[in-house]
């Protein structure tokens, strides 16, 4: 509770003191008895409540959030400032004070009917581009300019939501909207479109003395047709994106399967590879042992025999011939001689 309305509330009592006093003076009066003192009181009371109720009548207080255009009786019928917040003067009974909020208010405009301004299915309804019926759900949050409260009287006294802040967003939406198609609204332009609708309504609100300070864009909402054809497309996708998966899956089983493939033959190449050259490198070994021994046998003719008889078991008997000659020749098989005895 401010001043002004504690010097009203006492004004009241004191109005209701005055008319207790009368009351008493006339009942007094009516049984004969003296009223002269409870006259007084009575003309005094009354005065003090018309000084109070004057008072209460001419202070007025603004709220921090609120700022007032004065209407007075005077030239122009409107003060040329309008008051701000604190306590103010004005002329009882004279002048008054039209009340403005100056914090953001905001108009939703939607199909769900608990989330609107107006009650039940709000939303726009929208032609775009190509044709197609779309739903739209928004929000304009706006404020009252506190340097033109007095030219948005003038305009549009209290009646600035319904005769303007609706009308207007609505038919900003509408045709910004149309300038685009359903496909784009959804997604690669949508962002355009609530840029466009902003620019346009900032325009608007400015010069009908109001601040946009913000468009929301809630909700785009298609008929039960297009969803469904949406809906339709959109499983045709997701299926040619399985069977595109499909494909790709069994062809990198096929190249994985040619690796494998083209592995297994590099590792067999190798491995006849490094047989060859194992068998070329051996061959090449035994070739030059070969080029030794005949080296060495050229200059020693008698070591293939001693070879040959160093190879010879312990208990092989063989018989030496003389050494020009070439061959080796088995020895006789000699058997014990068993004595005889006595005849």
């Amino acid at each position: 509770m401010n001043i002004a309305q504690v010097v009203q509330f006492v004004a009241g009592l004191v109005w209701m003191a005055a008319i207790a006093v009368v009351v008493i003076a006339v009942t007094r009066a009516s049984r004969g008895k003296s009223a002269g003192g409870l006259s007084t009181l009575a003309i005094v009371v009354f005065v003090l409540a018309i000084v109070l109720s004057s008072a209460g009548a001419g202070l007025v207080f603004i709220e921090p959030d609120e700022l007032a255009v004065v209407i007075t009786a005077g030239a122009g019928g409107i003060r040329p400032e309008p008051l701000n917040a604190g306590i103010h003067w004005i002329i009882p009974f004279v002048e008054r004070v039209e009340r403005y909020s100056i914090l953001r208010q905001t108009y939703t405009m939607s199909a769900v009917a608990t989330e609107g301004a107006v009650s039940g299915d709000d939303s726009i309804q929208v032609r775009t581009k190509d044709g197609q019926q779309v739903y739209i759900d928004a929000s304009v949050i706006y404020s009252v300019d506190p340097l033109k409260a007095i030219d948005l009287y003038k305009t549009w006294r209290t009646g600035y939501e319904d005769g303007l802040v609706r009308p207007q967003s609505r038919g900003v939406i509408r045709d910004v909207s149309s300038q685009f198609g359903v496909e784009e609204i959804v997604s690669t332009k949508r962002a355009d479109m609530e840029q466009q609708i902003t620019e346009q309504l900032t325009a608007i609100f400015e010069k009908n003395n109001l601040i946009l300070q913000d468009f929301v864009l809630r909700n785009i909402r298609f008929s039960d047709e297009y969803a469904t054809a949406v809906e339709q497309k959109q499983i045709a996708e997701q299926q040619a994106q399985q069977a595109k998966f499909v494909v790709e899956s069994k062809k990198q089983e096929a190249e994985q399967a040619r690796q494998t493939a083209q592995g297994q033959a590099d590792a067999a190449v190798i491995a006849a590879k490094g047989a060859a050259e194992a068998r070329v490198i051996q061959a090449e070994a035994e070739a030059k042992s070969l080029g030794l021994i005949a080296e060495a046998l050229a200059k020693n003719p008698s070591l293939l025999q001693y070879q040959y008889i160093t190879k010879l078991a312990p208990n092989i008997q063989v018989m030496l011939v003389p050494n020009d000659n070439p061959y080796l020749l088995p020895l006789p098989t000699l058997e014990p001689v068993v004595p005889s005895g006595p005849q």
